[in-house]
């Protein structure tokens, strides 16, 4: 297999056809079919996001995946945004459709016009309302599965307050939601920053991303979060009565982490030489049994496994054991492709004594565990296991966090694949030009400023020499 760190884009290439994750043979470009493996751990991801949208008094709801063309045009700057990348449908049968629909690129546009009916008085207030969906883009720049395709698959939620207070308020929640589930239960380590003014959401008051980084040096964007003030609540008149009997807009939040998106980073952030490494709640599989027969032990060994199996699925362990005729090395390899969290090997000998050799997929540790003690020893392990992930990957996070003064030596540290906190001029519009100056010369990005702590700018502008007023982060992007 191809080195993850020499070569990331054909180990990532590799791993996702080799553990089956997906297939790109699909007959429309762009996109991709998820296969079952990939599926099952999605489905969990979506399972533990979901579960969080809801502890903090969110509810689910399914909107429709055509918006009318009509709804892009209530709000000026996100038709701007969002136009270039709609699939239209135009056609219903053999009718020419008297107005075109929008394949749902995302769904400010589809659910605000009914939070205008459904928020009357401030008793509606706060509306949090979230739903998993596919979305539909047109992206023209070159498409990899899961990181980048024209079909995805997300939950966004979409919230209405009375004030503006709460609505800040929301961003905040939205970020200890991204830290509660993509670093502490995925193991997936990211910084938030705030967006510049010329890189936030079409409509929006202010932007937040989280990004983390992948082994090629290049930043992906997680969940983002985004204040739109009153900008979409005017033009679809989402508004309440007061306690005074009068009508005021409601402030608004939008939130959009992307489960496909995030699932590349576990891919990226955990996996190895030798394959996936997942975590123990997400994996399909959480212990594999390979049974090891010699000549006259077929029987037992094979009752031994089917034992353990029964042992663990009753305890809720997803386990199954590997009868194929392939051989125990054959086997070894290929679930340790799949990231599968613990190996059980059962031999004569174990079979016998009742007491398994456990194998664990990411240090290869091994471990003699007796039958009885089996469940419970791989659930406390597997919570061992994810602590772990979580501080390797950090502390290679945090190992490629970095700082320059000048264009030369941000040059030297987006050249190790670094996150570069610089001296910028502003992260206000006026700045674009020195982002473009920064984009255009060594192909990276100004991510913003980070919104967790508060840094204090020094020196002068990298690009344009003027006084900085901000510490900006640079990265090359997927």
């Amino acid at each position: 297999m191809q080195s993850k760190k020499s070569n990331f884009s054909e180990w990532y290439t590799e791993i996702t056809k080799e553990a089956k994750l997906c297939d790109l043979r699909y007959n429309v470009k762009g996109f991709v079919v998820f296969m079952p493996w990939s599926v099952a751990s999605m489905k969990r991801m979506y399972n533990i996001y979901e579960a969080e949208m809801e502890r903090t008094g969110h509810r689910p709801a399914w909107f429709p995946a055509l918006i009318p063309e009509s709804n892009f045009h209530k709000e000026s700057k996100h038709v701007e945004g969002f136009t270039p990348e709609v699939f239209w449908v135009e056609h219903a049968g053999g009718n020419k459709l008297e107005e075109r629909l929008a394949m749902r690129p995302t769904s400010e546009t589809a659910m605000y016009q009914m939070y205008s009916l459904w928020i009357q008085g401030k008793s509606d207030l706060p509306l949090k309302i979230y739903h998993s969906s596919q979305v539909w883009r047109y992206e023209t720049k070159a498409t990899r599965p899961f990181i980048r395709s024209r079909e995805f698959h997300w939950i966004e939620s979409h919230n209405a307050f009375a004030t503006e207070a709460e609505a800040r308020a929301q961003v905040k929640e939205d970020m200890e939601m991204a830290a509660n589930v993509i670093f502490g239960e995925f193991g997936v380590p990211f910084l938030f920053f705030e967006r510049p003014q010329w890189d936030k959401f079409p409509g929006a008051v202010s932007t937040y991303a989280a990004d983390t980084l992948m082994p090629d040096g290049r930043v992906l964007q997680l969940p983002s979060t985004h204040l739109l003030g009153q900008n979409f609540a005017k033009p679809f008149d989402v508004k309440f009565l007061n306690e005074k009997g009068e009508s005021e807009y409601c402030h608004q939040t939008c939130y959009g982490p992307c489960i496909s998106r995030i699932y590349a980073a576990i891919i990226s952030t955990h996996g190895d030489d030798s394959g996936l490494v997942l975590p123990f709640s997400l994996a399909p599989t959480q212990a594999i049994i390979v049974p090891i027969p010699k000549k006259g032990s077929e029987e037992a060994v094979e009752r031994a496994a089917r034992e353990i199996v029964s042992l663990l699925s009753k305890s809720g362990i997803r386990a199954e054991a590997d009868f194929s005729p392939n051989t125990p090395g054959f086997k070894y390899n290929e679930w340790e492709m799949k990231g599968v969290p613990f190996r059980v090997e059962v031999g004569a000998r174990e079979a016998e004594s009742g007491v398994y050799t456990v194998v664990r997929r990411d240090i290869r540790a091994k471990a003699q565990v007796k039958k009885e003690e089996l469940a419970s020893w791989l659930s406390n392990e597997g919570e061992r296991m994810l602590e772990d992930m979580k501080k390797r990957a950090q502390a290679s996070f945090d190992a490629r966090l970095s700082k320059a003064d000048s264009m030369e030596s941000l040059s030297a540290e987006l050249g190790k694949g670094k996150i570069v906190a610089v001296p910028f001029c502003t992260m206000e519009k006026a700045g674009e030009k020195c982002a473009d100056a920064v984009k255009e010369k060594y192909s990276a990005n100004v991510r913003g400023v980070r919104f967790d702590k508060h840094e204090n700018a020094h020196g002068k502008c990298i690009a344009c020499g003027k006084a900085a007023t901000a510490v900006a982060y640079v990265a090359r992007q997927y």
